[in-house]
């Protein structure tokens, strides 16, 4: 029983190795005297470039076993959109730090895959995400080929 007089929920046997593996990135250490935690990720972090990329690497690899366990392909997204943010975000000096330390992209993808099995959630196939994502893709293209154009005409004003 928690603190707050709710039952702590305990992991299925057969995700215990990813729980532990979930927590060491995430969520393993505290600060002393304070609530706050956090875990490997936002430590690899630290190194420039290398360290996002093997976080991202590890971050794959659990959500490949999270797969073994029978996700739908919504899920599949999800998880993958949380480790792709979590990537891009984690490129910005500092802020990707913070960010890191706050999101917690493991522990996220470990509770959809919590939700999916306990509550049936996020099941489906998925196309509407990609569906949005094509849309958004093509719209920050439209908006690129915009700017270009746009820096196009300046330049062609500015050198005439």
């Amino acid at each position: 029983m928690m603190k707050d007089g709710s039952q702590e929920r305990v992991p299925r046997p057969e995700l215990l190795v990813l729980e532990g593996i979930t927590s060491l990135m995430d969520n393993k250490f505290r600060l002393p005297f304070t609530q706050f935690r956090f875990g490997l990720d936002p430590i690899i972090g630290l190194v420039p470039l290398a360290g996002n990329i093997m976080g991202f690497l590890i971050s794959g690899l659990i959500i490949i076993s999270m797969v073994r366990y029978g996700t739908s392909f919504k899920l599949l997204l999800l998880m993958l959109g949380n480790i792709i943010l979590d990537f891009l975000v984690g490129l910005i000096p500092v802020l990707g730090i913070i960010f890191d330390v706050g999101y917690k992209a493991n522990r996220r993808n470990y509770h959809l895959l919590d939700e999916h099995y306990e509550e049936g959630k996020h099941g489906g196939s998925g196309w509407g995400i990609i569906f949005i994502i094509v849309i958004l893709l093509g719209l920050v293209l439209a908006g690129l080929i915009y700017l270009t154009q746009q820096l196009f005409e300046l330049l062609k004003y500015i050198l005439i």
